[in-house]
């Protein structure tokens, strides 16, 4: 529920930029989903170890009452992200990680012209 709510609001803000910076964030979406993953594999270098994200069922309370029961309470399951260590190929995740800064240099490459005609088709 609270990445739901995240989502919306960034939603909202990217919806509030000026047309240059919508069309300079849809240009270099992909870069940022590379950056993402290169943190990721950074941590998991500098750690020795990965995350895994488990979805587990928590049983919560609510109330459930009616008119004629009004105290009554019912056990809803709820889906729960967890995160648990695993171990990694520490050789593998390094492979990755040069493979994910050399495609982050090459996307920078093509899309500079790209975020270099949104702003000359949007000037602020």
């Amino acid at each position: 529920m609270k990445r739901l709510g995240c989502t919306a609001l960034l939603v909202m803000l990217a919806a509030c930029g000026t047309p240059q910076e919508q069309c300079i964030s849809a240009a270099t979406r992909d870069i940022r989903v590379v950056d993402r993953l290169i943190r990721e594999a950074e941590g998991n270098l500098d750690r020795g170890y990965g995350y895994e994200y488990v979805t587990v069922l928590e049983l919560d309370y609510v109330r459930c009452g009616t008119e004629s029961d009004p105290g009554r309470v019912c056990a809803v399951r709820r889906p729960e992200q967890e995160r648990r260590p695993v171990a990694i190929d520490l050789a593998a995740e390094q492979v990755k990680l040069d493979q994910l800064r050399a495609k982050r240099a090459q996307q920078t490459r093509s899309v500079a012209p790209v975020v270099a005609q949104c702003r000359v088709d949007n000037p602020e």
